[in-house]
């Protein structure tokens, strides 16, 4: 596989060993050219991760192998790379790492690491996001362009609540992301609301677009807006980081008024690097913002009050809710209505 090398990365030097494994037989990158990638953009993955108590999805052995997402930080985890508490649904807690450096990237890289999931949280408050995170997610029968027209009409309905503005990146997939930078005083629980309301908003907008609901079933042929990736736990792929798939796509930090004419299969692990090196990180003002949600939550409270709409089902694994609705998908529970009353 090639004797070690050690590079450097921000003035520390982290070993590589084994760089010649591929890690990605389709595309030949190995495990040098993800650890050279990460070294490229840098500055641009530290800034979506510092901080953040992080989940790692690792290939240790390629693409072709097994993998896992590792949330507790590794026995060997070097002194240099602080880790954050952060408590999951059942109570349980975890030790996350938080790099604060790049050199914690290129050493993630070393055992496999392809995507980084950071919380939407820093390590001195775990318990109060400071991104409000949009997931649009094409289902069957959409594309990438559908999640487009939708993120531009998601841009304007921020602006009209609060005038909050979000930065837009591709998911590495079909999909698109809408980060917000908030200010770190609303609950998960909260922010979550803010994201319902906001999709709800939406769906509103683009009725034949876009929908929220939670069981497929009921979405057709329109972009989800995934409220749940709000919930606590739940993490979406960082900026830069490099996705499992044949040709190592990446989730590419874009500006607004390259939506139209981007597709994400222009961003791999090949073409990132000279983008970055010609623009740089396109995102890099995110953290000179801190956005309200109080427009958002107070549109919640009129959905609620005005319109009858209450919370929405969390995924499966999480504790029940107050004031959730029944975690039962329509179809069955239509099936179970009937059978209750002889029809």
């Amino acid at each position: 596989m090639g004797a070690a090398v050690e590079l450097d990365a921000g003035g520390r030097k982290v070993r590589l060993s084994s760089p010649d494994k591929v890690y990605f037989p389709q595309a030949g990158f190995t495990k040098l050219d993800l650890a050279q990638y990460y070294l490229t953009v840098g500055d641009g993955i530290l800034r979506a991760l510092r901080d953040r108590p992080t989940t790692l999805q690792r290939y240790p052995e390629g693409l072709d192998g097994e993998s896992f997402y590792q949330k507790r930080a590794p026995k060997n985890l070097p002194d240099w790379i602080p880790t954050g508490r952060v408590a999951f649904p059942s109570g349980r807690t975890a030790d996350e790492i938080c790099p604060t450096e790049v050199a914690a990237v290129i050493w993630a890289a070393q055992y496999g690491t392809f995507t980084f999931h950071p919380w939407p949280v820093r390590r001195d408050d775990t318990d109060h996001p400071d991104e409000l995170r949009i997931d649009l997610d094409p289902q069957p029968g959409t594309d990438y362009h559908d999640a487009v027209r939708a993120a531009h009409e998601l841009k304007q309905v921020l602006a009209d609540f609060g005038g909050l503005h979000g930065w837009p990146k591709t998911s590495g997939g079909r999909g698109l992301h809408v980060f917000v930078p908030v200010e770190p005083r609303w609950t998960f629980t909260e922010v979550r609301r803010a994201a319902i309301a906001c999709g709800r908003e939406l769906e509103r907008r683009m009725p034949d677009g876009v929908t929220t609901a939670w069981w497929k079933e009921e979405r057709g042929e329109r972009i989800f807006v995934d409220f749940n990736q709000t919930a606590r736990d739940r993490t979406i792929a960082s900026a830069y980081s490099v996705r499992p798939r044949p040709g190592a796509p990446v989730s590419a930090p874009l500006r607004w008024d390259e939506l139209d004419d981007a597709v994400p299969e222009d961003f791999d692990l090949a073409t990132m690097p000279a983008r970055y090196t010609e623009l740089g990180d396109v995102h890099a003002d995110m953290d000179d913002h801190r956005f309200r949600l109080d427009a958002l939550l107070e549109l919640a409270d009129r959905d609620e009050h005005d319109r009858g709409l209450g919370d929405m089902p969390y995924p499966p694994e999480y504790p029940k809710m107050p004031g959730e609705p029944k975690r039962v998908q329509p179809s069955r529970a239509r099936h179970d209505d009937e059978e209750a009353h002889g029809t």
